[in-house]
């Protein structure tokens, strides 16, 4: 596996997604909401994983946040206003994939700004 290539710190968050991820599964009544960051960006999906689609996703590539920042602030807003995306489309409950970042953060930004909207982890 490719794990081994890896820097410590990239094998470290690798274990801990491969951990995380046997026991998280998203179905259509609820789906799996699934965070990556980047240096630069912060993206949110919400996936069904019984049929492999991506039901809603979100990131700062998109033109009104482009603003946004990757820190905490940036982060709650991005997680609010995918919280009021998901209420359109009629998802109100998810199971959160930190994706093996550490709930710290900008991680817990996203996470408390998606709740901050209603929808229930």
């Amino acid at each position: 596996m490719f794990i081994k290539k890896m820097n410590d710190k990239a094998r470290k968050r690798m274990h801990r997604k491969i951990h995380i991820r046997k026991s998280i599964y998203g179905t259509a009544a609820r789906p799996r909401l699934t965070v990556y960051r980047s240096n630069t960006n912060l993206y949110m999906q919400v996936i069904d994983d019984d049929k492999g689609h991506t039901l809603a996703s979100i990131s700062t590539l998109e033109k009104e946040f482009a603003d946004l920042k990757p820190n905490t602030e940036g982060a709650a807003k991005l997680g609010e206003a995918f919280g009021k995306r998901l209420q359109d489309k009629k998802i109100t409950t998810v199971v959160f994939d930190r994706n093996g970042y550490l709930y710290h953060g900008v991680v817990k930004a996203l996470a408390d700004g998606t709740r901050k909207a209603g929808i229930i982890f």
